[in-house]
């Protein structure tokens, strides 16, 4: 009787939990000033880390628990973040606004580079690119870098021996939110998001760290300044991951001493 009891809940709980999985949550996004559904807004589940887009109906569908958090974010427009509650999952498609923020350009100024048909005189007035170390996603290896490209390892390993470095205390401070930089690789939905944003919005939440802290954990990583302002979002979380990869292996390491 024992047994059969114990069967019994057993198959309660694998059938829950794939009940679990299996919950959706649908919803339209519209202009709130005007009304009118947005395409191709971002929509993240922050807890599971997984994501979509809105359709040209400004719908969108997304696995989902109670009590997940959901961040909408989308260009011009002020981020929210929802929470799922399970009224939204049973009862259905729920509308969601996004209010516009008040954009001010700023002013642009561009550089006027006119050749003097002189070599040496033109070729001291052109702008060198001093991005020397840059990831190319979507390649089996990430981390190119011009010129001589000193080894990983060497680098990181004087970043985690130093006492004050900030890589140390951030991923160590930080373990559960650096874990999800695993789950964010391998989610097509959110490496399709990145790859065409750039304000590392959507990397400062998923890794609940402010944009200061992301961009300094890029440069102790000893990528150059100009990567860090030029790359889109997907290079940098392939950047941060590769580091983090390395300061792991080396963390473990440092443990067994």
């Amino acid at each position: 009787m024992k047994h059969y009891l114990f069967l019994l809940f057993a198959l309660f709980t694998i059938s829950y939990g794939f009940s679990q999985d299996e919950t959706y949550v649908k919803g339209v996004i519209v202009n709130a000033s005007q009304g009118e559904p947005m395409e191709s807004v971002n929509i993240v589940n922050l807890t599971q880390v997984i994501g979509t887009t809105t359709n040209a109906e400004g719908e969108f569908t997304l696995r989902a628990q109670a009590n997940d958090t959901l961040h909408l974010s989308y260009l011009g427009f002020k981020s929210i973040k929802v929470r799922v509650t399970n009224d939204w999952i049973k009862f259905g498609t729920s509308t969601i606004q996004l209010n516009e923020l008040a954009l001010a350009l700023e002013e642009v100024v561009i550089n006027d580079f006119r050749l003097t048909g002189i070599l040496e005189v033109d070729i001291q007035n052109v702008p060198i690119n001093t991005n020397y170390r840059y990831s190319i996603s979507g390649l089996p290896s990430t981390g190119y870098e011009a010129g001589n490209r000193s080894n990983a390892i060497t680098k990181a390993l004087g970043a985690i021996f130093n006492p004050a470095d900030f890589l140390y205390k951030m991923f160590g401070k930080n373990p559960n939110e650096m874990k999800k930089l695993k789950q964010m690789k391998q989610d097509d939905e959110i490496r399709n998001l990145l790859a065409s944003r750039f304000d590392r919005e959507m990397l400062t939440v998923l890794l609940q760290v402010d944009r200061v802290d992301l961009d300094e954990i890029v440069r102790q990583c000893n990528y150059s300044a100009d990567f860090i302002n030029s790359a889109n979002d997907l290079q940098i979380l392939d950047a941060i991951s590769e580091c983090y990869e390395e300061y792991k292996v080396l963390s473990r390491s440092r443990k067994k001493r």
